[in-house]
Parts: structure tokens; C-alpha cells; sequence
């Protein structure tokens, strides 16, 4: 029956189906991501959400077996999201160090956009694991590429191993989180470029 069922089953359908899937789970983490940064990570529930997302709590189940596992997912969907967006940053035109300057500008808004989970229950939360490794190696490797670019084209030092530069480069744009707007954000980045010059 479930083989004949699935022969008639018309695509249409199936992307229907998927679609609403992937509509709940967006939903779902960010009613638990809105709900942690609220009150903290400890004291949302897993009725709470599904309440809050307008499905029950036996859903729910069926898509995350737990609130830190809803959080860590929405972590990972934002991580993603990010890189790709630097990813595309990276690609427009212009020479290696505008494209670096161009992708730590867009690296340091996304840190202050951060900025009101920052030092938060819900950040000590999701900022720990393998996935938050993963993801810095692979931002790290990412940075190093563009540093070892530029510094070909004599846009930026080359005495230095790029691995080494970029985590200079993370270290010193995580201060984006406490800065009280983009102008100050860009300014970092600046200042942060004029320690990456070849020096004279």
C-alpha cells in the first residue's frame, strides 16, 4: 500500500510537504532563540515553544529532542549564514586587499549585530561544542586564503604566516560585539587593516 501510495503521490506535493517542514524549523529555532535571549536558555521549555510556534509538543519531538538541540541548530543555520555570506563578499571585484578589507567590514557587522547576545546565557550556550570549532577552523582557513592572496599582491605583510594574521584578524574584530555602532565597527576594521601593511 505505501509503494502504490508513493508511485501517486504528485511532486508538487512532496516540495509542499518539505517546504512546510523547513518553514516550521526556521519558526521553531527562532522562537527558541527570540525565548532564550529573553529569560535565558534554562528556562524556556520545550510546551513553551511549540505553544509559541503553533504546533504541538509531540511536533516538536519529531524535529529536535531537546531546547539546547534547537539552539545549538539555530547556531549552526546562523553560522552558515554567515560564512556564505562572507563567502560571497570575498567574490566581488576589485584587488585582493579590497576584498579582504571588504570581508572584514562585513565580518564585523556581523559581530555587532550579535551584540545583544553578547556575554548572554544563550551565547555561553551555543558558542561551546565540535560545531564551534569546525566552524572557526573553517572562518580561519577561509581569512587565511584572502591573507595569503593579498599578501601576494603586496596588499598586506607577507613576514607573517597568514593563519597567524587571521586569528589576529578574529581576535582583534571580536571587539565589534561591544562597539555602539557600524561607524565604530568600521573604524576597527581600519585600524585592524593598518597592523596587516607590509611594513616599510
Amino acid at each position: 500500500m505505501s509503494v502504490l501510495y508513493a508511485t501517486w503521490v504528485p511532486k508538487l506535493w512532496t516540495e509542499t510537504v518539505a517546504a512546510h517542514r523547513a518553514a516550521v524549523r526556521e519558526t521553531v529555532l527562532d522562537t527558541a532563540a527570540a525565548l532564550a535571549a529573553e529569560r535565558g536558555p534554562s528556562s524556556v521549555t520545550m510546551t513553551e515553544i511549540a505553544q509559541q510556534t503553533g504546533i504541538t509538543r509531540a511536533t516538536l519531538y519529531k524535529y529536535f529532542p531537546d531546547v539546547e538541540a534547537i539552539l545549538a541548530a539555530w547556531n549552526q543555520r546562523n553560522i552558515a549564514r554567515h560564512l556564505a555570506q562572507l563567502t560571497e563578499t570575498a567574490a566581488q571585484p576589485g584587488t585582493p586587499g579590497q576584498r579582504l578589507q571588504a570581508v572584514l567590514e562585513a565580518y564585523a557587522a556581523q559581530i555587532s549585530h550579535r551584540r545583544p547576545y553578547h556575554g548572554t546565557e544563550l551565547a555561553a550556550l551555543v558558542h561551546r561544542g565540535e560545531h564551534m570549532a569546525a566552524a572557526q577552523q573553517q572562518l580561519r582557513d577561509f581569512l587565511a586564503g584572502l591573507l595569503t592572496e593579498a599578501a601576494k599582491a603586496g596588499d598586506v605583510r607577507d613576514d607573517m604566516d597568514p593563519g597567524e594574521l587571521a586569528g589576529y584578524c578574529l581576535h582583534a574584530l571580536t571587539a565589534a560585539g561591544t562597539l555602539p555602532s557600524a561607524d565604530a565597527a568600521r573604524r576597527l576594521v581600519t585600524l585592524t587593516m593598518a597592523g596587516l601593511r607590509p611594513a616599510h
